[in-house]
């Protein structure tokens, strides 16, 4: 596995025991178990021509076999003594001096499935040390884990041949629980693999520009160090499963809370730190919240034993002397407000990263393609799209199509053709009159816009298609959230490619992409249409401007209530109209329903991710 190094050394060496930690960023091959514990052999390999090899290489959560697998763990899942054994040929492989692994895996154990954390040495008489697994199981927002694997229940503490150490695995960490537990268990080192999907695109007020899932994971990690005084490393994968990124960022956290090392995002790396265990006691010393709990939690657990409402006891007042009022009322306090931010504000540095590397993994790496097709349609989406794959594949890897109709305004093949120049793509113009009327003017001369336009559409993605095969390439999509929400789209259309970048920014997002990206102004400021008709516009066809519409479907997708909307500015009007066309379009957003008769129905029981 070829990775940066960046090697960061806690200071002093104060005591003998001073584990050198490495922690490998990784990026697995989902669902594939072997080529994932040959590509770990090829960093014991790397790790093999260290000068000193580490004594502990932490890799992430499902290392073994990626993350997002749902059903198939069953098939991936193996014993903690079968991935021993398998750890320990790939360590004889590379010739590596002996050090201890903590590596996330699928586990078959006593009849049923674990997300499992294996403590191992390898060497010359390897062997299991622990297994941690997974307590906390997320079953909210895109996670559905505790349907497919059952959930341990201990957080173990475990001797190692340099000190004591724990294991938490991923959504385990977000509850302050599990580390004090582990701390005041005795653990020195807490290690954390984990794979967290990368999600929230908010400015992070001048900080470098970082997911804000990984913002809040760092910091979990110096909490849980600082409060406690122990060592945290925590490793992530990097790579994309089914769209979900993950965006890397491991860290090592000193006992006082201090970033030691630090990996970077989006790519494998391997950063080390010394760990120094005199530091845990100087940290105790100087912050004894450890020791404070230790005395305080018999009485803090006597208290859970009360019955809920049970105050502690008191004196009752007496009728001794009272305090003399103040001689003056007090000054008038200042009063401040928090400043207002806009929810749908991004930082389109880290927007652009994310979608460039998304484009590159989910077609070079997840299905060997290294072409794309787009249909430049002259308006913003399609140009963002264009612009963020020429950055992932190289301009000439993309071919824009531009594919007019009789009633098509000349400005969209003109601003088409900017995209073009700007990027140096390839392109090509099909006018596809005579295929839309072949059908339209000669058998339905009488269809309304409406179906005149869902019959433009649908033969824009046949041509898409079929020059997509004759180029061994694969169409991408372009429709945006805003777009997806409000079903503004022809089904089986619009939504066809199976590859698409924008379709969780709403529509004001993709604008501020566009202009970050430099997308010509022409194309960014004209009103948007999707030019199935003469003098069209989206804001026309929705009754509503984007600027209003992405905040009610932000508020709507965040839980608030119609009523709690109307309380920030909208009219009741608007709020129903948005909240109406979101209620109402829910079956263009899912594939075709399918009668469900059997115990196995695809979707519903046999649970396989797009990419396994």
């Amino acid at each position: 596995m070829p990775v940066s190094a960046s090697r960061t050394a806690a200071a002093t060496l104060y005591f003998p025991t001073m584990p050198r930690l490495a922690v490998a960023q990784f990026r697995p091959a989902k669902g594939d178990y072997a080529g994932n514990i040959r590509r770990v052999g090829t960093l014991f390999a790397q790790v093999a021509e260290w000068p000193e090899p580490p004594d502990v290489l932490l890799l992430p959560e499902a290392a073994a076999t990626g993350y997002l697998v749902e059903g198939g763990a069953r098939d991936l899942a193996v014993t903690a003594g079968t991935l021993l054994d398998d750890l320990a040929a790939q360590h004889r492989l590379a010739g590596a001096k002996p050090f201890d692994i903590v590596l996330g895996f699928y586990e078959r154990w006593r009849g049923r499935l674990y997300n499992s954390a294996l403590y191992a040495e390898l060497g010359a008489a390897p062997r299991v040390v622990h297994v941690h697994r997974k307590v906390f199981l997320p079953t909210y927002g895109m996670f559905d884990e505790e349907r497919f694997v059952k959930a341990g229940h201990e957080v173990g503490v475990f001797d190692t041949r340099w000190g004591k150490a724990a294991i938490l695995i991923c959504e385990d960490a977000w509850h302050s629980l599990t580390g004090t537990v582990a701390a005041l268990r005795g653990a020195q080192v807490i290690f954390i693999p984990s794979a967290s999907p990368a999600r929230g695109l908010t400015p992070s007020d001048g900080a470098a520009s970082r997911p804000a899932n990984l913002v809040r994971w760092d910091r979990i990690a110096r909490e849980v160090a600082a409060e406690h005084g122990v060592w945290v490393a925590v490793a992530q994968l990097v790579g994309f499963e089914g769209g979900k990124g993950f965006a890397g960022g491991s860290t090592v956290v000193s006992p006082r809370g201090e970033v030691v090392a630090c990996a970077p995002l989006w790519d494998e790396a391997l950063v080390e730190a010394t760990a120094d265990l005199g530091e845990i006691t100087r940290a105790r010393a100087d912050l004894p919240l450890l020791a404070d709990l230790e005395t305080q939690l018999p009485h803090l657990l006597r208290s859970l034993e009360r019955p809920a409402g049970t105050g502690a006891s008191f004196e009752p007042g007496s009728a001794g002397p009272r305090a003399a009022a103040p001689p003056e009322a007090p000054a008038s306090l200042v009063r401040a407000t928090a400043p207002s931010r806009d929810p749908l504000a991004m930082d389109c540095a880290l927007a652009e990263r994310w979608l460039v590397e998304f484009l590159r993994e989910e077609l070079t790496t997840r299905r060997g393609f290294t072409r794309v097709v787009v249909g430049l349609s002259g308006g913003v989406d399609s140009a963002v799209a264009a612009y963020l794959a020429a950055r992932a594949l190289g301009p000439g890897n993309v071919t824009a199509f531009m594919l007019p109709y009789r009633t098509s305004s000349p400005e969209s093949v003109a601003h088409a053709k900017l995209v073009v120049e700007a990027l140096g793509i390839h392109s090509r113009v099909i006018d596809i009159t005579p295929a839309v009327d072949g059908y339209v003017a000669t058998a339905e001369p009488d269809a309304d816009e409406r179906r005149r336009g869902n019959v433009m559409a649908r033969v824009r993605m046949i041509v898409l298609f079929d020059q997509a095969s004759k180029l061994g390439a694969l169409p991408i999509g372009t429709g945006n959230k805003t777009e997806r929400l409000f079903g503004y789209f022809t089904w089986h259309a619009d939504d066809s490619p199976p590859i698409n970048p924008l379709g969780d920014l709403f529509k004001t997002q993709v604008w501020a992409l566009a202009r970050h990206l430099g997308v010509p102004r022409a194309i960014v400021e004209k009103p948007a249409t999707a030019d199935l008709a003469r003098g069209q516009t989206d804001e026309g066809d929705l009754g509503i401007s984007y600027l209003k519409a992405d905040r009610i479907l932000f508020a709507l997708l965040r839980g608030l209530k119609p009523e709690e909307i109307v309380a920030t500015g909208f009219t009741a009007a608007e709020v129903e109209l948005v909240a109406g066309r979101l209620a109402s379009t829910h079956w263009k957003r899912r594939l075709p329903t399918v009668a469900m008769l059997s115990p196995t129905a695809i979707g519903e029981s046999y649970l396989r991710p797009v990419d396994f």
